[in-house]
Order: structure tokens, then C-alpha cells, then sequence
């Protein structure tokens, strides 16, 4: 199932951007195989921490790769291998005697990809850092939250929209183009690229001279009245996207509201006014009195559903936007296709719990593995 099925990728087991990639790419249908640190106690905080729901669809094998017969067995599974990706440091795979020279030496066609915050050169290649830095540096974070502070937007911008979504299309389009080249290549994904590419339309805007250096100043940052959240009588939120016309008619005749007093919308000085009258009057009502009125209506309002919520909604039930795997409710996969649908392949998988079964696929003999296994590398 999926579009990806056929395609074999090795995932280095990491945190972040380079999991959700890889469960990405599993749930399209590729079959990926994750290499996961030999079990410490260390390594199982760490995974207590980092899988989940992000390690769904894939299968696990525990190697040691500071024994040299543990990274003889990876480079095995890579030869037989379309793409790897991984999510360390620039030069640590290197280091590992992982690096593209030595995996691209024994598979030419290997499509290599690396996601990391600063990109693979630069003089904060090396340094640490995580989501919240790498979109400080792209604009990004500045331009959200309120008038007199930016708000972390979660991990949303770096680790996952401009990382592994990033890594994942990458690697698709190297995959693409190596059947026909019969040439593999590296893929570098940077987080700081990613995000500053999200960010296209913002800059776009400045360019033009209608994007202003501030906080809920602008059109889509909370800036404008008829874009934007308001509290409900009983403390809850409704979204507010009410841009057109039509739909900011359909939103002030459902409010009650006269629509003479909103000639002036797009004038940002009158966007105070405009926001003091639909605080008031979603003041009146809770949340679900507000929803179920515009329910099926063009005025472009929303419930804001927390993450307990939201798998419950009506809609998201119709869609099977989320799904229940071991008894717990995950989204589901993304986008859909009409001929190969995508899927849910298994659930998360214990580092390791594989590891036997995916070298035999590959030809190790019995022999070898016991001899892997007695020098603690696998």
C-alpha cells in the first residue's frame, strides 16, 4: 500500500525533525528500518522522550556503532538500501564511519539525508540549538505572538514544517531523480532553510511595503480584527478568518451586528474600534452556542479545540483525520491518494526488537549474528 511502497530507507534513530520524517515516509508505504542505540538506561529516557506516536510504521534494530562490526552491519543494511536519513550533528555520521563517502562507496544509488537546525556548513553548523533558535534566526518567531513578546509556536515551524517535512520531500525528489540517473546524492536539510522558506508569503509582503516590523500589526498576526481568536462567555475560543467580504458579512449577520459600522475595516486605525464590538458580542454566547450558529455558514468561524477535543469533532470523525492505534488516538496519515492509499503499517516498535529477523533478511547467517551479539554490538 501507500506510493512509496518498494522503497527501503534506513533511518538513523534520532529526536525531532528526523522521526517524524521517517514516520512520514513509512506511513506513505516505504519500508523503514531504524536503527536504534543499543539499550541503556540512558537511551530508554531518551526514548521515553522522543518516540511515540513519531516511531509508528517502522521496524527497529539495536546496534552499537562504537564496535566496528556493528557499523559493517549498517553499512550492510544500506547496500541493499534506497535512501538513509539522519538527524545528528554535521560530521558525526562521518565519524561513525557512517558519512556519505563510505555508505555512497557501497550503495552509488543511495539517496543520503541529513537534517540538522544551521545545515550541514555555516558558522553555526556545529553549535547546538533546537526549534525555537533556528526560527529566531529566520524571522519567523519574531513575527508571532503578542504585541510585547514573541510566543514559541510550539515545535511546529522548525523541527517538523521546515525539518522533516523538508527532509521528506527532499529525499522523495533524490529518489525520483536517481532511477533515472542511477546516481544517489546528498540531501541537505536546515531547519533555518525550511523555516525561512515557510515564511515565502511574509516576505513577500515586505517586499511590497505592506508587512510592518511589529506584532499584531498586520493582516494574518492577529493584527486585523476579522483574523484572529476572541473569548466566548464561558472563557473558551473561536477563530476568526472572516477576510472576503462575503465572509465578513455572513460573520456580522450572524453576530447581529449592523454592517454599516464596519465600512472602515481595512483601515488599520479603525481596527481597534472594529475589535472592541465582536469581542463584546462573542462575549455573549459560549463557545459551542457560537459554533453550532455558524455551523455551515460561509463566515469562516471556528471552535479552538485542544488536543483532547479535536479528535472528537464531527468533521475530523468523518475524515478519520485521527485514528486509533493501540488504543490511542493519533492523527492519521497525510495527504490522500485515491489508488494507493497510505497507511498505518504498525504500531511503534521497542528499539531493537527486530534486530535478528532484519539481518537474516539480508543474508547474515546465524553464525554471524551470535558473533555480534557476544561482542555487544548488536
Amino acid at each position: 500500500m501507500g506510493p512509496l511502497a518498494g522503497v527501503k530507507i534506513i533511518e538513523m534513530a534520532g529526536v525531532g525533525p528526523a522521526p517524524f520524517a521517517g514516520m512520514l515516509l513509512a506511513d506513505m508505504g516505504a519500508e523503514v528500518v531504524r536503527i536504534d542505540r543499543k539499550p541503556t538506561a540512558e537511551v530508554d529516557a531518551f526514548d521515553a522522550i522522543a518516540g511515540g506516536l513519531l516511531d509508528r510504521g517502522r521496524r527497529s534494530i539495536a546496534l552499537d556503532l562504537k564496535k566496528a562490526e556493528a557499523v559493517a552491519a549498517a553499512l550492510d543494511l544500506v547496500a541493499g538500501a534506497d535512501a538513509l536519513i539522519e538527524g545528528f550533528r554535521p560530521g558525526v555520521m562521518e565519524r561513525l564511519g557512517l558519512g556519505p563517502q563510505a555508505c555512497l562507496a557501497r550503495n552509488p544509488r543511495l539517496v543520503f539525508g541529513r537534517i540538522t537546525g544551521w545545515g550541514q556548513e555555516g558558522p553555526l553548523a556545529a553549535t547546538a540549538g533546537h526549534d525555537i533558535d533556528y526560527i529566531a534566526l529566520t524571522g519567523a518567531l519574531h513575527a508571532i505572538g503578542a504585541k510585547d513578546a514573541p510566543a514559541p509556536p510550539l515545535n511546529l515551524i522548525g523541527d517538523f514544517g521546515g525539518g522533516a517535512m523538508f527532509l521528506a520531500f527532499g529525499v522523495a525528489c533524490a529518489l525520483i531523480e536517481a532511477r533515472g540517473s542511477g546516481r544517489g546524492q546528498v540531501v541537505d536539510a536546515a531547519m533555518t532553510d525550511g523555516a525561512s522558506l515557510l515564511m515565502a508569503m511574509t516576505y513577500s509582503l515586505k517586499a511590497r511595503g505592506r508587512w510592518r516590523a511589529e506584532r499584531q500589526a498586520n493582516l494574518l498576526d492577529g493584527g486585523a480584527p476579522f483574523y484572529g481568536v476572541y473569548r466566548c462567555a464561558d472563557g473558551k475560543w473561536v477563530a476568526v478568518g472572516a477576510l472576503e467580504p462575503q465572509f465578513f458579512a455572513a460573520l456580522v449577520d450572524k453576530l447581529g451586528l449592523e454592517s454599516g459600522a464596519f465600512a472602515d475595516r481595512w483601515n488599520p486605525r479603525a481596527w481597534p474600534a472594529i475589535r472592541a464590538r465582536l469581542e463584546a458580542a462573542f462575549a455573549e454566547r459560549s463557545r459551542d452556542e457560537w459554533s453550532a450558529l455558524f455551523a455551515g455558514s460561509d463566515a469562516c468561524v471556528a471552535p479552538v479545540l485542544d488536543v483532547a477535543e479535536a479528535p472528537r469533532h464531527p468533521h475530523n470523525l468523518a475524515r478519520r483525520t485521527f485514528v486509533d492505534v493501540g488504543g490511542a488516538p493519533q492523527p492519521a496519515p497525510a495527504p490522500r491518494f485515491s489508488r494507493t492509499p497510505a497507511e498505518i503499517s504498525r504500531p511503534s516498535a521497542a528499539p531493537g526488537a527486530e534486530g535478528e529477523a532484519i539481518l537474516h533478511e539480508i543474508g547474515f547467517s546465524d553464525e554471524r549474528i551470535e558473533a555480534l551479539k557476544r561482542v555487544g554490538a548488536l
